[in-house]
This record gives C-alpha cells, sequence and structure tokens, in this order.
C-alpha cells in the first residue's frame, strides 16, 4: 500500500479552489497574488512563502504554535525565522485564523492570539491553507483486510513495513510520520527485499528532513528538545557561517551547523544546518549518523578549503 498523501483541512475555513486553496491549487496559479497570507507555517507553508515572496508577493504567514516548523529544532527553527522576517515575510506565531470574509477588494481575516487577546484584521487577496497533510487511507476499505489505521489515518507497520496483517505492507506518507519522499523510497526497498526473503536494517532517525526555504534548513536525528526528553548526557558544538570564506564570498554567510553528540562516548546524536546548501550539507552528517560515527571521526576527515563543508568539520 502506497498511497500518499494530501493537504490537511482546515475545518473553519474550507477552500474554494480559487482564493483559498491548498497547496495543490497554488502550484497551478499562473501569476503571483499582491497579497497572500498562509496558514501553517510548516514546510509546505514556509517554501511557498518563500518562493511568492520572490515572484513579488505580500507574504504573511500565521501559525498557532509558538515557533515556525514545529518539531523541529527550536534554536534552528529560530535562525530561519530571523532570516525569513529580514526578507520581508510577516510571520505570527501563537495566533490563529477565526474567520474570513470576502469583499470586492480580496479577503479579510480575523486574527487573535491563541492564549487571548484582541483581535486583528488582515486583508490579503488569496489564502494558502497549509495546516499539514493526512494519508490517504479512508477510501481504501482497510477493514475488510484487518487492518486498523490509527486514528490520524496511518496504517501501522513494523521494522519490515508489514501490517498488522501477514502479507500486507505499506510505505510511505500513508505509514507513519515523516512524510517524506525519499523516506518512501528508502521504505519500498526495505519492504520488497522483506517480501523476497531478506532483512534490510532501516531506522528512521537516519532519515533526513530538509525546508527548502532560503536559507534553506535540513536535520537528522535527535532535535535538542528531544535529546533533553530522553535524558541523554550531550554537548553542542556550532559553526556560523558567518566564519565560512565560502560563504562570505558567496554572499551567503546567514546561518549555521549545530552538532549534538553524546557527551561521554562522543557518538553523533544530530545535525541541523540553517544556511547555504544546507541540503547538500547533511549528507554526510546522514551518512555518519547511519555508521554510528563520534563526532571525532567527522571532525578529523580532511575536508577541502575553501568549501561549505568546513563547517561541518
Amino acid at each position: 500500500i502506497a498511497t500518499g498523501s494530501e493537504p490537511s483541512p482546515l475545518k473553519s475555513l474550507p477552500t474554494d479552489g480559487e482564493r483559498i486553496v491548498t497547496s495543490d491549487e497554488a502550484l497551478d496559479w499562473t501569476e503571483a497574488p499582491p497579497r497572500l497570507l498562509i496558514i501553517g507555517a510548516g514546510a509546505v507553508g514556509l517554501e511557498l512563502g518563500v518562493v511568492f515572496q520572490r515572484f513579488g508577493s505580500k507574504v504573511t504567514v500565521i501559525e498557532m504554535m509558538d515557533q515556525i516548523l514545529p518539531g523541529m529544532d527550536v534554536e534552528s527553527a529560530f535562525l530561519l525565522e530571523r532570516s525569513l522576517r529580514k526578507r520581508g515575510i510577516e510571520i505570527r506565531l501563537s495566533s490563529l485564523v477565526t474567520a474570513v470574509e470576502a469583499s470586492a477588494n480580496g479577503l479579510t481575516a480575523r486574527i487573535v492570539p491563541r492564549d487571548g487577546g484582541p483581535e486583528t484584521l488582515i486583508e490579503t487577496d488569496r489564502i494558502l491553507v497549509a495546516v499539514g497533510r493526512r494519508p490517504v487511507t479512508a477510501s481504501l476499505g482497510l477493514s475488510a483486510t484487518g487492518i486498523h489505521p490509527t486514528d490520524r489515518g496511518f496504517i501501522k507497520v513494523n521494522a519490515n513495513r508489514e501490517t498488522e496483517v501477514a502479507g500486507i505492507y505499506a510505505i510511505g506518507d500513508c505509514a507513519e510520520a515523516p512524510l517524506l519522499a525519499h523516506k518512501a523510497m528508502r521504505e519500498g526497498i526495505v519492504a520488497a527485499e522483506r517480501i523476497a526473503g531478506k532483512t534490510t536494517v532501516y531506522d528512521v532517525r537516519g532519515v533526513p528532513a530538509v525546508v527548502y526555504t532560503e536559507p534553506e534548513l535540513a536535520s537528522v536525528g535527535l532535535t535538542e528538545e528531544q535529546a533533553k526528553q530522553a535524558g541523554a548526557d550531550y554537548k553542542v558544538g556550532r559553526f556560523p557561517f558567518t566564519a565560512s570564506g565560502r560563504a562570505l564570498t558567496m554572499g551567503r554567510a546567514e546561518g549555521q551547523v549545530k552538532v549534538l553528540a553524546d557527551r561521554h562516548t562522543h557518538t553523533l546524536l544530530g545535525v541541523h544546518i540553517v544556511g547555504p546548501n544546507a541540503s547538500e550539507l547533511i549528507a554526510e552528517a546522514t551518512l555518519a549518523l547511519e555508521m554510528g560515527a563520534t563526532v571525532h571521526d567527522v571532525g578529523w576527515a580532511v575536508h577541502a578549503h575553501p568549501t561549505l563543508s568546513e563547517a561541518v568539520g
């Protein structure tokens, strides 16, 4: 089963496919709206926000939680938020859209603080609802097979991607988070090899996540918040791109590389990168985590100069 996912609806704000849309319809726009309000500061909302801001839209992002990219490393998310604000994207955290009214001049959204406070109005031309994605499983008739999805509709699988019914496998977005194409590809290999009688080791903690904004944010392994919750005794290393000669000559010296490691064994726990080409730089960290490397293994590897990868080293 590999049925993927679809944009999650916002019950209080139905989409109409024209002025209030999901990411599916936004990708079909032939011109950028002068004003764009985005509900949701997850990866999809921020990525499309950057796209349309570059095309000339005045972009405002509304997020219910108290950080952009909820669930990702807090410090790294803050650095990205600061960069996006510098680029002219307005971000309102801990806020809710309670209603939208149409007029001849466009749409008016009513915004209130999540924890109470005065209401404000935002006038916009179009609204993009980007509050997440949900698995496409409701219409599959899974109950007839003996498969019982979670309350959120995800299909439960074991390490081999096999469901609770022997011989039925599920991969990708329909089978638990994170909802990433490269994760689905790896799970397809794991399931196929298991069906063929082989066993492939797969650990979802080694799957990198990338937010394709400007600058990019890339992450693999534990966030600092997850390390704290797990009671890990860890240490943190940081390297700012303002100290990278290559980043300076590129004129893209925003952000940093952040590394978490076990304080005693020095084993790499997580890496979080905000900055130029973060989507490429995360590959070295992903390999190191997959191999169980220590920070010394990565740090002692000679990195070419001048390169962005020196920041990881």
